[in-house]
């Protein structure tokens, strides 16, 4: 713990000195980082960073879960038309109607889930459209 300031000494002197004394003692050798460049400074100043890094380091979503649900939904579909084969669009769209039923059975916390099961025979055909025909 340091002292407190000295009365009759300006604020910038007493904290140089203070700065000073603990390099001498070599209080900043050896910290982790030094000498590599502070992440996001590139970038423009955001108050939450240090919530947002905690968040992202935490793997946790800022999202109710119906809303979250929404999005993997959405993900799922684009993944789908994305997919290399039929096998593969059938097999994420059955495990994300899986969730979404499990959701439905058990609404989650959040505004509603406005989802229902994805038709897959529909979506297959229209991937299947988008690459030619069968």
């Amino acid at each position: 713990m340091t002292e407190r300031k000295p009365a009759g000494v300006s604020f910038e002197t007493w904290v140089d000195r203070q700065i000073r004394e603990a390099e001498e003692r070599g209080a900043f050798a050896d910290l982790p980082g030094a000498g590599k460049p502070i992440p996001g400074l590139e970038g423009p100043y955001d108050a939450m960073w240090w919530v947002k890094a905690k968040m992202e380091r935490e793997g946790l979503s800022a999202l109710p879960p119906s809303l979250t649900l929404r999005k993997a939904a959405e993900d799922a579909l684009h993944e789908a038309s994305q997919a290399r084969s039929e096998a593969e669009a059938r097999r994420i769209l059955t495990e994300m109607n899986q969730l979404i039923r499990e959701a439905l059975a058990r609404p989650p916390e959040g505004p509603p889930l406005n989802l229902r099961p994805f038709d897959i025979e529909a979506v297959v055909a229209r991937w299947h459209e988008e690459r030619g025909g069968r």
